[in-house]
């Protein structure tokens, strides 16, 4: 039996939303074998989430969380409803990793000036008010600013796929903030 709805989550159907564009945005790089153009994805998870499988000397060197990015060198794209699996290289060693889009805290396409982010546990309301504030730096970090091309592609992992512009002016950035009860 179904438990009766006494009042709306709208935040945990907007943060369902915003991943389906992820997931969505994935199926189309999965269906073509690549991703179109210039298009690139950045993408962070926590590695502490469950369901989180990545090889142990990344989760040393990345114990809380991690950027990886999709662009030119990455194999064997599997996405499913609830989480992408990706091979991707680490100092020249290839890795299977899957993150469950749970884990996600932040998308980007620098390509498209497009950027989500996302909040990992909304278990309940007093949770939202706990959230951490610093979400702002860590957009910074992502869309590349105060970095160059060196250290992005350092917090891929080793990856020699991270080519983004790092230009956010007029990103097309969509955070949850303002609609979250104060």
């Amino acid at each position: 039996m179904t438990e009766k709805v006494t009042s709306f989550q709208y935040d945990r159907m907007v943060e369902s939303a915003l991943r389906g564009v992820l997931r969505d945005a994935l199926r189309v790089v999965e269906a073509q074998g690549g991703l179109p153009g210039e298009h690139h994805f950045y993408i962070t998870f926590e590695t502490t989430r469950p369901g989180v499988v990545i090889p142990d000397r990344l989760r040393a060197q990345h114990p809380q969380d991690m950027t990886i990015v999709l662009q030119n060198q990455f194999w064997d794209l599997r996405v499913f409803d609830d989480a992408l699996e990706v091979t991707l290289s680490f100092n020249r060693k290839r890795e299977r990793l899957r993150v469950p889009f749970s884990a996600v805290t932040a998308f980007a396409d620098p390509h498209a000036s497009f950027g989500l982010q996302f909040q990992t546990d909304l278990s309940t309301d007093s949770d939202l008010d706990d959230l951490d504030d610093d979400a702002g730096a860590d957009w910074d970090a992502l869309m590349g600013e105060g970095e160059t091309n060196d250290d992005r592609r350092g917090a891929a992992g080793g990856s020699d796929s991270a080519e983004g512009d790092g230009d956010s002016e007029g990103a097309n950035v969509i955070a949850l903030d303002a609609f979250r009860k104060k």
